[in-house]
């Protein structure tokens, strides 16, 4: 724990309270460990049963996290909003950010035109009672899913994926249950699961996606829902093969207990088809976001699902943010009706795909192997990730550890090819197998 900052209270409230200050204000940063229960006990003058509350409340709300021998440490990224001047630092000065997970902003099509045309034909305001989900959107939506083999009688429209993906968790389970989680994952699903207080369940994923004898271990475990990336998977780029769906169906199949999503985040910027889980069990979701394609700040998803669990996503927004903004379904709609917008999307899916398959092809000459069989990131297992993150950020390159996207699996780091450019992927792939493969210590003669 941070020296300098002292953990407070008479009461498991005040215990945690105390600790939650201490993680907004940056006393306490990400990592750092909390005392050991008897240890803060006796300096509180409580009872080591006080103490243990309070962590429990800590963990149930996803700011700690217990790690056997290594104790209670502050989760990676807390799901409380700290001072602007605890957040997290930017990549070291001078260097190439291949770390943030996000498209190249130069193959992001331009707002301006569609908005400067809505501007014209939006029409006269609309109040309560006339939103929801726009109608042509719903339609274009449903023609788009179904041309994957989604059905899509069923849908509605939540503000981004990760967005999409708590209103069915929160819908469907509570605090405690366990949900079935790609290891390794999406870290901000990881961070989602606990701040929601569920119980994570990591399966392995390869190139093909969920391995079949894992999802089964993760069943038998009693997981209530079961996250599958149909494609571009984050970090790994592992992508749901034919064969592989066509076993995974065979195992969820009619499970009336087990709510399954599928999070389609790349869509049109995946050069491979998708081979959808949907309606392999009875309770389903299939959520496409529009963010990676067409830009992050458009915060929509579409949801298809069965009757039920659609029903309960829009019954819970419609208690809760209420709807997403028609202007910004309208919008949508107008890219993705714009011939010049899907040619620039196509042309974005074939530079990623020949950057990502570049890079892993320079890295393999080196004796290096990555994984990435689709989307904008290379998952590279390393011995160490700290000595190799430090490394590449030695040579000028800000990697992402893989400790924020992993459960249990082994150590790999995280790099992002969206804003490499074609020179960038030989210096790169150098300073890589330089990395992970240092010269050895220089150690004292005789």
């Amino acid at each position: 724990m941070a020296a300098h900052y002292q953990i407070l209270g008479s009461t498991s409230a005040a215990i945690s309270a105390s600790v939650e200050t201490g993680i907004r204000s940056g006393a306490l940063a990400a990592g750092d460990a909390l005392p050991p229960v008897r240890a803060l006990a006796t300096a509180l003058a409580v009872s080591p049963a006080t103490v243990a509350r309070a962590y429990q409340e800590l963990r149930q709300r996803g700011l700690v996290v217990t790690a056997g021998r290594h104790g209670t440490r502050v989760r990676p990224r807390p799901p409380v909003a700290p001072r602007r001047a605890a957040r997290a630092p930017a990549p070291a000065p001078g260097t190439r950010d291949v770390s943030h997970g996000q498209p190249d902003p130069r193959l992001l099509p331009p707002f301006g035109p569609h908005l400067a045309a809505l501007a014209d034909t939006v029409g006269p305001p609309v109040g309560y009672a006339t939103t929801g989900v726009h109608p042509a959107l719903a339609e274009a939506a449903r023609s788009r899913l179904a041309a994957d083999g989604v059905p899509a009688d069923e849908l509605t429209v939540t503000g981004g994926a990760l967005d999409g993906i708590e209103r069915l968790l929160a819908t469907h389970l509570r605090p405690g249950d366990a949900v079935g989680l790609e290891d390794p994952g999406w870290a901000n699903l990881l961070d989602l699961v606990a701040a929601l207080g569920l119980r994570p369940v990591g399966f392995p994923v390869d190139e093909e996606g969920p391995v079949v004898c894992g999802v089964r271990d993760a069943v038998a475990l009693g997981v209530r829902a079961l996250v599958v990336t149909s494609r571009a998977q984050n970090p790994t780029g592992a992508a749901v093969s034919a064969d592989r769906a066509g076993e995974l169906r065979a195992l969820l199949a009619g499970r009336p207990d087990l709510l399954l999503i599928e999070d389609d985040h790349a869509a049109e910027l995946s050069r491979l088809p998708v081979h959808p889980l949907a309606g392999a069990t009875p309770t389903w979701a299939f959520v496409r976001s529009v963010s990676k394609p067409y830009g992050p700040d458009l915060r929509l998803a579409v949801l298809a699902g069965d009757e039920v669990t659609v029903s309960r996503v829009a019954g819970r927004a419609r208690v809760g943010a209420g709807w997403v903004s028609t202007v910004l379904q309208r919008l949508v709609l107008s890219l993705w009706r714009d011939p010049a917008t899907t040619a620039l999307v196509d042309r974005a899916a074939d530079a990623y795909e020949r950057r990502r398959r570049g890079l892993l092809a320079a890295l393999a000459d080196r004796g290096v192997a990555g994984h990435g069989r689709s989307g904008i990131n290379v998952w590279l297992p390393v011995p160490d990730e700290t000595a190799t993150v430090t490394a590449l950020r030695d040579a000028g390159w800000s990697v992402a550890p893989g400790g924020l996207s992993r459960l249990g699996s082994p150590p790999a780091v995280r790099i992002t090819v969206s804003a490499l450019d074609d020179a960038d992927l030989v210096p790169l792939a150098d300073a890589v197998a330089a990395a992970v493969r240092p010269a050895g210590p220089v150690g004292f003669t005789a």
